[in-house]
């Protein structure tokens, strides 16, 4: 599902580019919230992502979610998780953890090290799955399979890249690919035309990422670049002449549903909703344990 030659490859092209900005979330972290509901409408299924640096004792103290999916992958230090149901475990740089929240979960997040940083990216569930049991994929980095060519390194977390597919099975079809490219690589990713597609670059040199056309204009660090539908996908040059490109590349298959969100519960309308913050208050419906878990 991809080739390293632009010859009759038609890249998408750039239609929005948002600059992710620093906030602050939970307890005393740091996030830059690089998609927010302004870009949800344009990136359905994908509701947010973060890219967030913690030290302790900052860090997302316990708390729920309800119809969706959390998708944490670490690129600094670790994040120790735990849940009411008494899973437990710490990822560490270039882990990931997959979790469907499902009907519900209440967990925390907490830092490991004294600098933790990576990303965090909600995916959204069809209206069929919202109220499925909460499940976890997690995959430490060295299940995560890499390939490399002229000049280019992914790392394929979900989907398929360069021949190689990931092991994670995605309830909502989705692609999140790692790349990074030597100065004066180039890269062209396949992607379902139907598909919603943003790269999100972690770190760039002067002039470097420059995305869907060589002479576009050049993209720094902490941008989300969203692309437009249809045509073969997506290509990426690094015109910087001394630094590696880094950037994610997520795709998704759209869901078309209504999306109503109050904070960390999303379903489809504010009648389930108003019904969420009454299962959460009252501990019923896949909240059961709310009323004594608390993290360790």
């Amino acid at each position: 599902m991809s080739s390293s030659s632009s010859q009759n490859f038609v890249s998408r092209s750039v239609i929005k580019k948002v600059f992710a900005k620093l906030q602050k979330e939970g307890d005393g972290a740091v996030v830059r919230r690089g998609i927010s509901r302004s870009e949800q409408k344009l990136l359905d299924p994908f509701l947010m992502l973060d890219e967030f640096s913690v030290s302790p004792p900052a860090g997302f103290p316990d708390h729920p979610h309800r119809g969706f999916e959390t998708v944490t992958y670490v690129l600094e230090g670790g994040i120790t998780h735990q849940d009411f149901k008494g899973h437990k475990g710490t990822i560490y740089a270039g882990d990931v953890q997959w979790m469907t929240a499902g009907r519900g979960i209440i967990h925390s997040e907490m830092p490991e090290e004294e600098i933790n940083k990576g990303l965090q990216l909600w995916i959204n569930l069809s209206s069929n799955e919202k109220m499925i049991e909460p499940n976890y994929q997690e995959l430490s980095s060295s299940d995560i399979p890499k390939a490399e060519q002229n000049g280019v390194q992914v790392k394929v977390i979900a989907g398929e890249s360069m021949g190689i597919k990931s092991p994670v099975y995605t309830r909502t079809p989705t692609m999140f690919l790692d790349f990074t490219l030597d100065p004066g690589a180039q890269f062209h990713q396949k992607v379902p035309e139907s598909w919603n597609a943003f790269a999100y670059v972690l770190e760039s040199g002067e002039g470097g990422a420059v995305f869907g056309s060589s002479n576009a204009s050049p993209v720094s660090s902490h941008n989300v670049v969203v692309f437009e539908q249809g045509n073969d996908g997506v290509s990426v040059w690094n015109k910087s002449s001394s630094k590696k490109l880094r950037f994610v590349l997520i795709a998704g298959e759209p869901l078309g549903e209504p999306v109503v969100q109050y904070g960390p519960f999303v379903m489809n309308t504010q009648a389930e909703i108003d019904m969420t913050i009454e299962d959460y208050h009252y501990g019923k419906n896949g909240f059961e344990m709310a009323k004594y878990w608390r993290s360790q």
